[in-house]
């Protein structure tokens, strides 16, 4: 695991949960179009390791073409050229496969997405959507990235990463690249005496654990399962959930993430700090709907 695999010529940002349900897919697939916007010049690829068809859907802009390749092709070639399509919202993707499973056999070596990228003649952002598993197209993903999103949503997610974090480490001592992103937070409901609610809590025990985490934390948003599932085309959360937390939190992410890679500033102005309305303002917005209620 510690022997060096040719560095891809690209940055590698992927997103690794052992856990279901933690909002995996939703963050590399937003996070995809969130970069691709805030970086306009900055080509964007997105790689799903699972055999889910869910970004293909998102992303195809046209049918596939008979005996178009799809990941498998490309792992067997030992590049994605001839699989690299472009897709919704500019990002670039790799079809997945119909099953993943036969896949496993030609990735017992976790270097070999690693030497897959660098083959790959393409100098952006690679994301990389793993299958909920550790397993051997987990671990390549693991070898080839420079940042390692953990999704924690619960405390059986927090145990997962805990696992995540043990791979890396195991990986030529590159556990330093994993960084833990709270997801589906709820803050309605506290869990203990001191009113702490699950965010909070789940934050103190990776900071206990020493693991870094990102300050943005993703909100449980009804929007967000809408726009996954209300059609059969999943929408992005930048272009149709205007307005909400989510939207302004994956921003916030994507910034983070583009400082964690080196990237650059943004190309569009950043987000502005959340602060309370002055005292004033309260007031004379009170006063204007009040007059309002009246009729005057």
């Amino acid at each position: 695991m510690s022997a060096v695999a040719p560095p891809p010529a690209a940055r590698v940002v992927s997103v690794v949960s052992n856990k279901g349900g933690v909002g995996k897919t939703t963050v590399a697939t937003n996070l995809a179009i969130y970069l691709r916007a805030l970086h306009e010049e900055l080509p964007v690829a997105l790689v799903t390791l699972d055999d889910q068809s869910i970004v293909e859907h998102m992303f195809r802009l046209a049918p596939a073409q008979a005996g178009a390749g799809n990941l498998k092709h490309g792992w067997s070639e030992r590049s994605f050229v001839r699989v690299l399509e472009l897709g919704q919202y500019g990002i670039q993707f790799v079809p997945p496969p119909p099953d993943t499973g036969p896949l496993k056999s030609r990735a017992h070596d976790p270097r070999t997405l690693a030497r897959i990228l660098a083959a790959t003649p393409f100098a952006g952002v690679w994301v990389l959507d793993t299958k909920s598993d550790l397993e051997e197209l987990t671990q390549n993903a693991l070898f080839a990235s420079d940042l390692v999103i953990l999704p924690v949503a619960d405390q059986s997610s927090f145990e997962e990463a805990e696992k995540v974090f043990t791979l890396m480490e195991r990986d030529g001592g590159r556990k330093d690249r994993g960084r833990v992103l709270l997801t589906l937070v709820d803050r309605r409901t506290k869990l203990d005496e001191a009113g702490r609610d699950l965010e909070q809590r789940l934050a103190a025990a990776v900071d206990r654990k020493g693991w870094p985490r990102f300050q943005t934390v993703l909100s449980r948003s009804p929007r967000v399962e809408a726009l996954n599932s209300g059609s059969a085309t999943p929408l992005s959360i930048l272009h149709h959930a205007r307005g909400t937390a989510i939207h302004r939190e994956l921003r916030e992410l994507a910034e983070e993430v583009g400082k964690h890679l080196d990237l650059g500033e943004p190309e569009v102005a950043p987000v502005p700090a959340r602060r309370e309305p002055e005292r004033s303002l309260v007031n004379e917005l009170r006063s204007a709907l009040l007059r309002g209620l009246r009729g005057r």
